[in-house]
């Protein structure tokens, strides 16, 4: 149906406009039937978008995410999301767990039935859980499109205000006084004064023909869209932590000695050495003497970059060292966003290597000995005349149900090493031998039963050995090198963080600015020497009605401030 929209000054206003865009006079017919309803001044009446009468699917679109009842839901409903993120520990927070397995195990040995049901539901990833990551989009959506919806026509109502009101525009606003001009005062010389003092009070003054717009801290109705721009930054930024290249947090556990790889990264950290010192009885409460507290511990590091053969697993990756640090607690490795924390260490020997020697049983005679590694070792190792060419490596030994060799972890916490021993007097297929360097008696046990199964298999003639040549000299161990600390690293790194700071410097000055001025505004028109005044302010009409009242006592005309609400009227 065709809608009529042209005010009777003559301004041609969109279908949607409540007050007119030129004089201020009611369109609506409602309000214009109630006239003394105050108006509504919280976009000068200026059609939105969202109120369009016959919406299309973009526009219920549109009018969906510009509600702030719906914004309101969407936040309430990712607040209770992430209380239920903060019920349990998150995966992202456990050490030295990867594989999805390991975390279901984890959840129902520490929380039993709850925390089953808790990881199969997925709240143990609750952040980074599609759901969670999209109520945050379709809260910046929100966001975007409330503020477009409105910043727009109040833009458009602020940018074009005319002078002259209409008589229903000045007399339906919070403020408002009317009454006769004294005979004696010229109009231009009484709006002249009037004028000169509210520029006193930092108004900036128009007129034309008999009518005066005052209007002062318009920038304050910047304020919430100003929010609104620091929050849609501080958002993008928090989903860009998803994103692995802008965010990491996770742990790396490192012996001394052993250099691994920073996972999703071409960097590799080597733990040179561990150190921890400990408070003397002298030093502590007398109620801690006896105790082990730890005065200082800390990691010596080298940070490597991986410069060739970072892909390919058949070659040692070439790496070069570009970062040396001593890690301690709240001194970190910092080294591009990269930082790397000292989070704990535990106290457990771990081989790092041994140095054993092959022997042949029969004249009980050493071949030769060779550097042997926990983890990563060499595929074939050459011993004089004879070639050990490794068949099997279980990093953490250990039988499953059918009592078949596996591996419990691939940290190397119980290695064994299955090799095929080429060489003279060998015979073709060579001999099998599986060898344990740990000095466990079930290790030993172990690497006996097996070596044995392979002679009755016929892999095994018996005739070789190996074995740590005087593994404990003088109390200290020989022909080993070991690790007395394990020690746990946390990885961070947060490209995004600046811009979560810059979103939420940006988001505090738009509430300053909301918070702090106010948006005042003041119409006057004179006709026949009957004065007519409006004023409105977003907010603290107090303020509004004291600038009023005191520009008008200034110029001869006496009222209490109280007088000037024009609320007093509502019914």
């Amino acid at each position: 149906m065709f809608q009529n929209t042209k005010c009777e000054c003559g301004h041609q206003n969109p279908v949607g406009t409540v007050l007119c865009e030129s004089c201020g006079k009611p369109l609506d017919e409602a309000l214009l039937q109630d006239k003394n309803a105050l108006l509504e001044m919280r976009y000068d009446g200026v059609a939105r978008r969202s109120q369009k009468a016959n919406p299309q699917l973009i526009d219920r679109i549109w009018n969906f995410f510009s509600s702030v009842k719906i914004a309101v839901y969407l936040i309430v409903i990712t607040l209770i999301g992430a209380a239920f993120g903060t019920i349990l520990q998150q995966e992202s927070t456990i050490i030295n767990l990867t594989e999805r397995s390991e975390f279901t195990a984890f959840y129902k040995e520490q929380y039993g039935t709850f925390g089953v049901v808790y990881h199969a539901l997925g709240l143990s990833r609750t952040y980074e859980s599609w759901w969670f990551i999209g109520l945050l989009v379709m809260i910046g959506t929100s966001l975007v499109v409330c503020s477009l919806d409105r910043v727009l026509p109040l833009y458009r109502a602020l940018s074009k205000q005319q002078i002259r009101k209409h008589l229903q525009f000045i007399n339906r606003q919070h403020v408002v006084y009317s009454g006769d001009l004294a005979q004696d005062q010229s109009e231009e010389q009484w709006l002249d004064g009037f004028a000169q003092q509210l520029k006193r009070r930092r108004y900036r003054v128009w007129r034309e023909d008999g009518a005066l717009l005052a209007e002062k801290n318009r920038f304050s109705r910047w304020g919430p869209y100003i929010n609104h721009i620091g929050l849609i930054i501080f958002l993008l930024s928090v989903l860009g932590r998803s994103i692995p290249a802008w965010h990491m947090d996770q742990y790396l556990t490192l012996y001394e000695g052993e250099t691994r790889q920073i996972p999703g990264t071409n960097y590799y950290l080597k733990n040179d050495k561990f150190t921890i010192d400990y408070y003397s009885d002298e030093e502590l409460a007398s109620n801690q003497k006896g105790t082990k507290v730890a005065k200082l511990y800390e990691t010596k590091a080298r940070l490597y970059e991986c410069t060739d053969a970072c892909d390919d697993p058949t070659r040692e990756p070439v790496l070069t060292e570009i970062k040396q640090h001593d890690i301690r607690v709240n001194s970190a490795l910092a080294y591009k966003g990269l930082k790397v924390y000292q989070n704990s260490f535990q106290e457990k020997v771990r081989f790092i290597s041994v140095h054993p020697t092959l022997k042949d049983t029969a004249g009980d005679s050493a071949i030769g000995a060779f550097d042997l590694r926990m983890d990563h070792p060499d595929e074939e190792y050459r011993i004089g005349e004879y070639t050990l060419k490794l068949v099997d490596y279980y990093p953490d030994f250990g039988l499953d149900e059918q009592t078949r060799p596996m591996t419990k972890s691939r940290d190397p916490n119980n290695p064994a090493f299955v090799f095929r021993i080429m060489g003279p007097d060998v015979q073709e297929k060579g001999e099998v031998y599986i060898y344990f360097p740990m000095p466990s008696e079930k290790s030993k046990y172990y690497e006996s039963i097996l070596n044995e199964s392979f002679k009755q298999r016929g892999d095994s003639s018996g005739r070789f050995s190996i074995q740590v040549e005087n593994p404990i000299v003088d109390g200290q161990m020989n022909n080993i090198e070991y690790s007395a600390y394990t020690t746990y690293l946390n990885i961070r790194m947060d490209r995004a963080m600046p811009y979560v700071w810059i979103g939420a410097a940006i988001s505090m000055i738009g509430l300053i600015m909301g918070f702090y001025w106010q948006h005042r505004r003041i119409w006057l028109r004179i006709d026949g020497g009957k004065l007519s005044l409006g004023g409105h302010t977003n907010k603290n009409t107090y303020g509004l009605r004291a600038d009023v009242a005191g520009a008008l006592g200034k110029t001869g005309i006496s009222v209490d401030p109280k007088a000037l609400d024009n609320r007093r009227n509502e019914r």
